[in-house]
Order: structure tokens, then sequence, then C-alpha cells
């Protein structure tokens, strides 16, 4: 910890806004003006718009995450969790990933926790869902469907092939619709390898409660990455959800039923439950209310932006639509966090504050290997790309939004490795168990039952 009698500028989370934020005020900072404390259960930023990617093998699970240390030097970076917070006595309860929980006095604070799954109370869905907001989630999701192509080509039985080879994927969003596309292309990739699995094996199943998929590049794309998604067999089924998928028995309300060992969750996502319990104004659906400054409403010293934030989009408001708010995508994410910690330095020094105002640009998304849609906002002007073009701006966009130098350089290796290299198609799964091997070999072997005869000697 700190021992400075400097003010201490508290950062909880590390995510999109928590990084570039403080990266912000530390360059903005003078020497020794104050001390930036950053605190999150990781000890690295996930870029999540690379989540399919990584999860298809197009890129290297490493590279898509950024460690806090590296990037934040001259920061206090803890890993632990804020678990509550008392605004008068400007002091945060830190429970760090080991030991007991502690106080840690701060005088100016930047709430940054982002957003978690949505959910609802599914039977069957905690069991057997996977999510994809995280680099562990995305990966385990890659190993989890190299192991049921695994499965199906070892086995006769025709009930452990079908169901080892449904996939269902719940969402359509940018998340669902880019994982199911990324997702689709590895294993149909993978499946030449197989002597016992095709292409036509596999079923994908693609389920939004909404009546089109990818609503963010409007509805004339998301209708064409929708059609280009069927063409390559994926089954898409809108205005309808799942009821339940316990044990793997997934029941749409439409009536549809399949079996599958892969539920993939991307419904949505809503702020961080933890919000609840820092006494912060927040808005209907659990978002911190905030002033379009990022100021916390009826505060001086707490900042809020990103996911886990109700901003008001004060372009949107100019144009006159009434009620706008900033929508939770990483376009605003980076954007905000740089005004956040602008103002996180003006308030420090008792200047006045700066109004996030940013206009949509449009949105970007990839359905697998060259494969991709986008839609770029000029003026009044919305330019609509669809296939390679659309594919290479997703990646060239993501790219250079990409934190450091050093993350970029290694991304566009991955892709320019991609180009001349078949992509991998090998499962690790047991990296999820590690141990599992030398505990068999190690363990103690099992004590023999006593025959018949020595317990007849014995007695």
């Amino acid at each position: 910890m700190s021992t400075t009698e400097r003010p201490r500028i508290l950062v909880v989370g590390g995510g999109y806004v928590g990084l570039y934020a403080a990266r912000r005020i530390l360059k903005k900072m003078r020497y020794g003006e104050a001390t930036v404390t950053v605190v999150d259960p990781r000890s690295y930023m996930t870029y999540q718009p690379f989540l399919p990617e990584a999860a298809a093998g197009s890129i290297s699970p490493r590279h898509v995450v950024v460690p806090l240390r590296r990037v934040l030097p001259k920061a206090e970076v803890l890993t632990g969790r804020v678990t509550t917070i008392d605004q008068d006595r400007k002091v945060a309860t830190i429970a760090p990933l080991v030991g007991e929980s502690y106080e840690l006095p701060f005088d100016y604070l930047v709430i940054a926790l982002g957003a978690v799954s949505r959910t609802f109370p599914i039977p069957g869905l905690a069991e057997q869902g996977i999510g994809m907001k995280g680099i562990e989630e995305s990966i385990g999701l890659r190993n989890h469907v190299l192991e049921q192509l695994d499965k199906a080509d070892s086995t006769t039985d025709e009930e452990i092939r079908r169901k080892a080879l449904t996939f269902v994927f719940i969402g359509g969003g940018f998340a669902g619709a880019e994982t199911i596309g990324e997702v689709e292309d590895m294993a149909r990739d993978a499946a030449k390898y197989y002597k016992n699995v095709s292409r036509e094996d596999m079923r994908f199943v693609l389920v939004d409660a909404a009546d089109k998929i990818l609503p963010e590049v409007g509805p004339k794309l998301g209708l064409y990455g929708k059609e280009h998604l069927e063409s390559r067999g994926v089954e898409i089924y809108l205005s309808t959800s799942m009821d339940s998928c316990v044990d793997g028995h997934v029941v749409l309300k439409n009536g549809l039923e399949v079996d599958s060992n892969t539920i993939v969750w991307t419904a949505g996502v809503k702020p961080n439950p933890a919000l609840a319990r820092f006494g912060l104004p927040l808005g209907p659906r659990g978002h911190v209310d905030t002033a379009p400054t990022l100021q916390v409403q009826g505060t001086d010293y707490i900042w809020a932006a990103g996911d886990n934030a109700q901003v008001p989009d004060v372009a949107a408001r100019k144009a006159g639509v009434e009620n706008a708010w900033c929508p939770p995508n990483a376009q605003h994410a980076l954007r905000q966090a740089k005004v956040l910690g602008d103002n996180v330095v003006s308030g420090m020094r008792g200047f006045p504050q700066k109004e996030y105002s940013h206009a949509n640009k449009g949105a970007v998304a990839g359905l697998g290997l060259h494969k991709g849609v986008a839609m770029i906002v000029l003026g009044k002007t919305k330019i609509k790309v669809k296939g390679r073009l659309a594919w290479y701006m997703h990646r060239g966009y993501h790219g250079l939004a990409m934190p450091t130098w050093n993350r970029k350089i290694r991304i566009f290796a991955d892709w320019t490795l991609g180009m001349f290299l078949k992509r991998e198609v090998v499962s690790l799964g047991a990296m999820e168990n590690p141990r599992e091997e030398f505990y068999e070999a190690a363990k103690p072997a099992p004590v023999a039952a006593p025959k018949a005869e020595e317990k007849a000697k014995a007695s």
C-alpha cells in the first residue's frame, strides 16, 4: 500500500474504463500529485470484442488480455474486490484474493465495474450454460467444442453423437452472432481431420427473443447476417426464448426440443450487481446514475462510466432524441474513459468539468473468416458494407483499438501467420484440471479387502 499523504484516486475495476481512465489520469497528473489505485479481481484487462476470434483460434488468448501492472507501472494495482464503500468516511473495504479484508481510504472514486451476463431463472442454465464475458470462458468454449468432436468421432452411439454435435447459442446480438459465426467456422475446419465427423453431422442453432439479429448494424445488414448464417447451415429461431435446458435437453418457447452438450449464453448484459452495495444512486436497470460530466449524481468526487453507468447521450439529445442514454459498447466506454480521466484531474484541481458527447460512428461485426458486416456513420449518411471488406474493417478497427502497441503487434502477427498457416484445432481441455493425471499417478493404491480364508484364520 502507499504510505504517502498524497490524495488517493481509487479506481474500482480494471476493464475498459478502469484501464483507460487510470492511464489518462497518470498521463495528465503532475509528478506526486496523487496516488492512483486500481482494484480488480483479475490482474489484466480483457478486450472483449476479440473473444469470438480467440474462441475460434484466430488469436492467441494471451494477446487478448492486457496486464494491468505492465500498462500502469506508476499505479498501485490490487488484485481483489471492493466489497463496500463508506461515502461519509471515504473508505473502501478491499477483499484480497487471500487473507482478511481491510479498509482503504480514498479522496476521489471512479466506478468502472462493467457488466456481467444477464441471465434468467431458467432451469438448467446455471449448470449447463457457457458465457462469453471473459477470456476463460472463450478458451473454455473452444476446448469444449473440440472435445465434442472428439467424443462424436470415437463413439458409435448415435444419441451421444447427436448430443455432442448439436450447438445451441442463445442471443443474437454482436456477441451471439459473432461467436456462432467464428465457432461454426472453426468446427467446419476441424471436421476435415475427423474420419467419422463431417459438417453435415453438426447442428448449429441460434435463438433470440427479438425479431432480428445484429440490431446494432440496422435491419438490412441484420437480415443479411441472418441469411448469411443460414446459408452456412445455422438454424435461426427468432421471437422465441429458451424455457429450460436441464441435463442439456433444450426446450424453446416455440416448441422446438433438442439435446445438446453445448449451450452458449450471450443474451445481453446487466450492470455488476456489486453496485447495489455501494450506496450510489442507481437508475431503473441498476446502472449508476451520472450527469453528462460522468460525475455520479449528487457528488463531486465520484465518477462512473462504461457498462455500469447510465450516461446521458448528449449528442442524441441535441439531435432531438429524448431520454437517450449511451449504449453499453466499447466505442462509448473507450471515449468516456478519456473524458472521465480529464474530469478527475480537473476536479482535483478545482477546475470545471467537461461534458461527454460522442455521436455514433457506426458498428462492425465479424461472422467468421473473411465474413462480416459494417455500418459507418458519416454525418447523416450511413454506409453499409458486407462480406470480405466489412471483415477487413472489423479487424482493422478493433486491431487499432486494442490497448498498447505490444498487443496491437501481437494481434496483427497472429492474423498474418493465419494467412499462411492452417488454424490450430487441438483441444487443451485438460488445462482446466491440470493436476488430474498427476493425482491419479500419485494417489495411494486402494487397500485390498482381506480374503475369506484370512478372516477365518484371524477369528
